[in-house]
């Protein structure tokens, strides 16, 4: 079965295209980055009460599903080769985006988990739901000395604040570098991660589809 699941994947990476799963981890993820970015500064401006704490668990909800989902892509990449594409081939441009995947996966990681910390550390507001629907158990910090519980609180603010920050950073170099590679050095990179369409025009093969021929001209068109 590993095997059949591992010939399929490759069968696109060796295209220099990502597989669908690899796809869908990369778009699902990258949508609810943006949306837990969005959702969290909402909620930090909101005045305290009923509606701020239902938003905060609103962004645990959508917030835990990047922890597993960024332990499964790990998994999918363990299995499935990446694909060798044109910005494999830049020198030092590929090893910045080396670092920048491995940031991001950094990100991945701390976001949730301080998250979850942050949850857990000093008087829970509420039970915690994975994607508001299967219940995520807390951290075990109720029984500890509230000092203690305090200090693990403000360490994981902050590197829930430096996790964002950085993510800040990373996803505008992220797109910039994306839209260089499709627009200016016309590479395969972007279309590599986008759906696979059929009937794609791809510059370096040119057209997959066979134009119909010329009709007749009419009088106008030959003068």
């Amino acid at each position: 079965m590993i095997d059949r699941l591992r010939a399929w994947g490759n069968s696109y990476t060796r295209r220099g295209r990502y597989s669908p799963v690899g796809i869908a981890f990369h778009w699902i993820m990258a949508a609810l980055v943006l949306f837990q970015i969005g959702w969290g500064f909402w909620t930090d401006w909101m005045m305290p009460g009923g509606d701020k704490v239902a938003a905060y668990q609103v962004h645990s909800a959508a917030g835990l599903p990047v922890l597993l989902l960024a332990v499964g892509r790990i998994g999918w990449r363990i299995l499935i080769t990446d694909p060798y594409n044109d910005a494999d081939t830049q020198g030092v441009q590929t090893q910045i985006a080396h670092v920048t995947a491995m940031l991001f996966y950094l990100t991945f990681f701390t976001l949730p988990l301080s998250g979850w910390m942050m949850w857990s550390a000093i008087a829970p507001p509420g039970p915690l739901y994975l994607a508001g629907v299967v219940p995520w158990p807390q951290l075990p910090f109720a029984s500890l000395d509230p000092r203690i519980a305090f200090v693990i609180l403000d360490l994981a603010e902050d590197v829930h604040t430096a996790s964002v920050i950085l993510l800040l950073l990373l996803i505008p170099a992220h797109v910039g570098a994306a839209l260089k590679h499709h627009f200016w050095d016309r590479h395969d990179v972007l279309r590599g991660m986008l759906p696979e369409i059929p009937d794609w025009q791809d510059d370096r093969q040119g057209a997959r589809h066979t134009p119909s021929p010329p009709g007749p001209r009419r009088e106008s068109e030959a003068g």
